[in-house]
C-alpha cells in the first residue's frame, strides 16, 4: 500500500471520530487505531504479521484548549482495567447491564466486559460494596489500568 492511500485512510479516520479502520488488499492488512485524547502515547506503526501493519493514530491537539478540570469521583475503591480492549457493560448489545450506580456488588460478581482481540473478558468485582461510580460508556475503547468503576 503506497504512502498517500496510507495517508488518506489516517486523515479519514482523525477527521470522521471512528476509533478504528482495518482494510485488506490481497495480503496486506492495514488496522488505523485513533488513540484516545488524553493518551500520552505517540502514534506507532507494529508489524503485526507478515505483509500486515497497524498504525496508532494520535490527534491533533487543539492549540488554544483551556484545561478542563476533572470532576471529582467518589471516595472508594477503583476498578481498573486489567487490558487494553473495548469496555461493554452487558453481555449482549442492548442486553441489560451486569451493574448500575446503587447496586451492591460482591467480590467476584462480574461487572463488565472487555472485548480484546476479539475475546470477551468477563471482569468481576475485587471487593464487595456499592457501585458509586461508572467511569467507561458502553462500547469505548480502554486503556490497561484506566479506571472504570469506583466501588464504597
Amino acid at each position: 500500500m503506497d504512502l498517500r492511500k496510507l495517508k488518506t485512510l489516517i486523515d479519514l479516520v482523525q477527521d470522521s471520530g471512528i476509533a478504528e479502520l482495518e482494510i485488506k488488499e490481497g495480503e496486506e492488512t492495514v488496522r488505523i487505531i485513533r488513540v484516545q485524547q488524553n493518551s500520552a502515547a505517540p502514534a506507532q506503526v507494529v508489524q503485526a504479521a507478515p505483509m500486515a501493519q497497524s498504525v496508532a493514530v494520535a490527534p491533533a491537539a487543539s492549540v488554544a484548549a483551556p484545561a478542563a478540570e476533572a470532576p471529582a469521583l467518589p471516595s472508594g475503591h477503583e476498578v481498573k482495567s486489567p487490558m487494553v480492549g473495548t469496555f461493554y457493560r452487558s453481555a449482549s448489545p442492548g442486553g441489560t447491564p451486569f451493574v448500575e450506580i446503587g447496586h451492591t456488588v460482591k467480590e467476584g460478581d462480574p461487572l463488565c466486559i472487555i472485548e480484546a482481540m476479539k475475546l470477551l473478558n468477563e471482569i468481576d468485582a475485587e471487593r464487595s460494596g456499592v457501585i458509586k461510580a461508572i467511569l467507561v460508556d458502553n462500547g469505548d475503547p480502554v486503556e490497561f489500568g484506566e479506571p472504570l468503576f469506583i466501588i464504597e
